[in-house]
């Protein structure tokens, strides 16, 4: 009986070592899927996304419009402003979208003053209540 286990233990020894040395060289040393380069470039394109929407958003609040209005809704433009900062990638780029439109829209003549208000105190709210959340 421990003979044959004894077989079965140096036939199941030989059947691996084959199967090792016969395995192709990609097996053994796999290369990585995404080469350092490709994460490199894919930061800096996140990186210049993320300054991009940023600036968007930071000068949309920034302007006359949107500090009356949220002085007006007693809302601190400071720190509405500094928690900008605070927004993950998928709310800055959505809010971002949405400044970029409001704008749009408020110089085509399509939103009056107080629409535009309304559309940046319901904006500085949000980032508030985002950054709360957080």
């Amino acid at each position: 009986m421990k003979m044959l286990r004894g077989k079965k233990l140096s036939c199941a020894s030989v059947l691996l070592c084959s199967v090792a040395v016969a395995a192709p060289q990609a097996m053994v040393a796999q290369n990585h899927v995404v080469s350092p380069g490709d994460i490199q470039n894919d930061v800096s394109k996140a990186s210049a996304a993320r300054q991009q929407n940023q600036k968007q958003v930071q000068d949309f609040l920034s302007s006359q419009e949107a500090q009356r209005a949220m002085k007006s809704a007693k809302i601190d433009p400071q720190q509405v402003t500094s928690a900008v900062s605070q927004l993950n990638d998928a709310e800055l780029a959505s809010l971002a979208a949405r400044s970029a439109k409001a704008q749009k829209d408020f110089a085509a003549g399509n939103i009056d003053n107080h629409d535009l208000l309304l559309i940046l105190v319901g904006l500085a709210a949000l980032i508030l209540i985002i950054v709360a959340v957080h």
